[in-house]
């Protein structure tokens, strides 16, 4: 049995006019082209965003049996007023099922929704899933609302009564003359952002709102937390008048949510599975974009320090559960 990768994204070949200031498509051949935000060009894609015909071949070279498909999140449209943030999802998420449908068994819609308005997010969220979509990606925050923010810990709670997995990323992260350089963004900005947000959903009492039942996993190894999980540990115990928010110290928390593998050394993932567990990891690419793993899971298999049941949890298992009835019906 392959792998399934939980973490990778694909762009339409093409959508409808959104309007001044929302993402366009610069199509500069049949296997190229470029996202743009106006008249700035935000990422060169190729045809492996949209094409089931490329990705599989390259889930077969790489050993893949399925993978979960997110969108980009600059689509997210979470700055937009909510009505065209609805629309803009309905639009990206309609798309999304055609780049899965070549290949449904193996390739896996997760959808998104206008985070910025519970009431849309929820709607769009239920359209989506009777479409066809089987999870749904979120952005870590909308503008200065982290995820304890009470309308998108309603949006969890329901996600977690529809039983649809989530799956978190970085995303509009911070930039300044500092971060500007060398994709200092993405280098410690994406591991930073990905950290604030496990710990709004612990410090903020998200995951003692939200039922156990949630499955929720976060993007790029979790980021940072793994590795100061201890520093936070010890914040909460001695300085309990700032930090002692959540019911339970950090800790207690470590068995709520997963992360993906995204950590391109050995020494990294067994510092995820060692303080997560190995069964709250799972295998995620960032497939096509180029600051992703390739081949896919080779940290996994390099990883000499998993047993032979560790490894089979990290590369299937564990995804097989997070994906619920869906991914065991894959």
């Amino acid at each position: 049995m392959g792998t399934i990768d939980v973490h990778t994204h694909s762009v339409p070949r093409g959508w409808p006019d959104l309007g001044a200031g929302f993402p366009w498509l610069r199509v500069d051949s049949e296997r190229e082209a470029v996202i743009m935000v106006g008249s700035r060009e935000f990422r060169r894609v190729q045809s492996d965003c949209w094409d089931a015909e490329v990705r599989l071949r390259d889930m077969d070279a790489d050993g893949v049996d399925i993978q979960v498909v997110s969108p980009t999140p600059v689509f997210f449209g979470y700055d937009a007023p909510a009505g065209e943030a609805e629309r803009i999802s309905r639009v990206f998420n309609d798309l999304a099922l055609e780049v899965c449908a070549p290949a449904g068994d193996r390739l896996i819609p997760f959808c998104q929704v206008p985070l910025q308005d519970t009431d849309a997010a929820c709607r769009e969220l239920e359209r989506a899933v009777a479409a066809g979509h089987r999870g749904v990606e979120i952005g870590n925050h909308v503008g200065d609302r982290d995820l304890d923010d009470a309308g998108i810990v309603t949006f969890l709670q329901h996600a977690a009564a529809l039983d649809v997995p989530v799956f978190v990323h970085p995303w509009d992260l911070p930039g300044s003359p500092r971060l500007n350089r060398w994709m200092a963004q993405w280098l410690t900005g994406m591991p930073a952002e990905t950290h604030l947000s496990i710990l709004a959903m612990i410090l903020g009492g998200t995951f003692d709102q939200v039922p156990d039942s949630l499955r929720i996993c976060f993007a790029h190894g979790g980021g940072s937390f793994a590795f100061w999980l201890g520093r936070v540990e010890n914040a909460w115990h001695r300085r309990s008048d700032i930090i002692a928010t959540s019911e339970q110290p950090p800790s207690a928390y470590v068995g709520r949510f997963s992360v993906d593998s995204v950590v391109f050394e050995p020494a990294a993932l067994r510092l995820l599975v060692d303080t997560l567990g190995a069964e709250q990891v799972m295998v995620g690419s960032d497939y096509p974009y180029p600051l992703g793993e390739r081949p896919v899971a080779d940290v996994v298999r390099r990883a000499d320090f998993l047993d032979d049941a560790a490894r089979e949890l990290i590369l299937r298992g564990n995804a097989l559960r997070f994906l619920g009835e869906a991914g065991a019906r894959a």
